[in-house]
């Protein structure tokens, strides 16, 4: 099956109870036992739930996994992954992530024993360098947020299986629609399905993807005992969701090469940054490794002054944390997204106060181009 058919008919179709083609929205908490013991397969819905089961069962299709979770953000699903080691671990961490997992890995999980490095991971050497007795795992975002830069997943993969480590992949900006880690040698996959899953600004949940069936059943205990889950509703707003992923995927990306090919030919800006872009460095690699380039570009507009004045003029662009909406979202990381970064840090890596962040949404292109000229100029 297709990917576009996958994303129609993949997972738990409809009920067989009523014959809705629609899976229903279980609003239910418990469920009644013929003995102790005896149950449906559900007793209590922390642990499990139809609706939930059917969003777990889908995203596991889509991503060639063999156990898929729910839970009730994209930090709900991090944060019971991180659960799964000990004090003492070490992770290796891309040194490009979203500010939200740089802020719980170093503020959070950093106090309760777990040691991390921020390492540039499209640098195998590097990461290879980083790798003591007591590493358990590398966490990666391919493309990184919002630098966009590339890792090779395959070769991170034969690197972490040679160490006898754990790669877990932030797969949120691709979607399993254009690039699928699990089937290039990640352990675990997941997503803020907030963004490009859920894709309508209407729900807030994570989901998790595991290869191995009992890496997933050593999550789904954590998932059950931290109880960080998605409750019915939003999880009956993804299934829906999902079911366009692949049309709204391929508009999103139309539309941002469409731009990412204007901005590049502007003066004014000092960098574009769009891996779809030839002049970009991760540009073959991600050729290689997805299907697709996605709908997220960076472009630095020389200083936070002038990044205020577009951000004031913009029409059609939204300026809102998140991103994978149909709707075109704008930001800036270094005061948004990113600003729980220090400073130092953010200007190391170059996430500048005039790096611009946009989520192409699937508006006309066409008046995406005039909004930004007219906010440039």
């Amino acid at each position: 099956m297709r990917i576009k058919t996958r994303l129609i008919h993949g997972g738990v179709d409809g009920d067989p109870h009523t014959g809705a083609v629609s899976v229903p929205i279980y609003q239910v908490s418990t469920y009644k036992q013929e003995a102790i013991g005896k149950h449906k397969g559900y007793e209590y819905s922390r642990t499990g739930n139809p609706t939930r089961h059917a969003l777990e069962t889908y995203i596991a299709e889509l991503e060639n996994g063999a156990r898929g979770l729910a839970f009730g953000s994209g930090m709900a699903g991090l944060s019971t992954i991180l659960s799964m080691f000990d004090k003492g671990d070490h992770l290796i961490v891309g040194d490009d992530v979203y500010g939200g997992t740089f802020r719980v890995i170093s503020r959070v999980f950093t106090r309760l024993g777990l040691d991390a490095s921020f390492i540039d991971t499209s640098d195998l050497g590097a990461v290879e360098e980083a790798i003591r007795p007591e590493t358990k795992a590398v966490i990666i975002e391919t493309p990184t947020n919002p630098l966009l830069k590339v890792t090779d997943i395959a070769a991170l993969a034969s690197l972490t299986k040679a160490k006898n480590l754990l790669l877990i992949v932030d797969n949120t900006f691709l979607t399993p629609y254009w690039q699928n880690p699990l089937d290039l040698g990640a352990d675990i996959v997941y997503h803020s399905a907030t963004k490009y899953l859920g894709g309508h600004s209407d729900v807030v949940a994570g989901l998790v993807v595991t290869k191995d069936a009992k890496v997933g059943e050593d999550l789904h205990f954590l998932q059950n005992a931290v109880g960080g889950v998605l409750g019915p509703q939003d999880s009956w707003l993804l299934l829906r969701g999902m079911k366009t992923l692949g049309i709204r995927m391929e508009e999103h990306e139309a539309n941002a090469r469409t731009l990412a090919k204007w901005l590049s030919e502007r003066k004014d800006l000092k960098r574009v940054l769009y891996p779809g872009l030839e002049s970009h460095p991760g540009h073959e690699l991600a050729k290689k490794q997805a299907r697709g380039f996605g709908g997220m570009i960076s472009f630095d507009v020389g200083s936070g002054e002038r990044a205020d004045q577009v951000l004031s003029k913009v029409k059609w662009f939204t300026l809102a944390e998140s991103l994978g909406a149909v709707e075109s979202l704008i930001s800036v990381p270094a005061r948004m997204t990113h600003a729980s970064i220090p400073v130092e840090r953010r200007a190391e890596l170059g996430i500048t106060d005039g790096l611009i962040r946009i989520s192409v949404g699937i508006e006309d292109v066409e008046d995406l181009i005039e909004d930004l000229d007219q906010a440039l100029s």
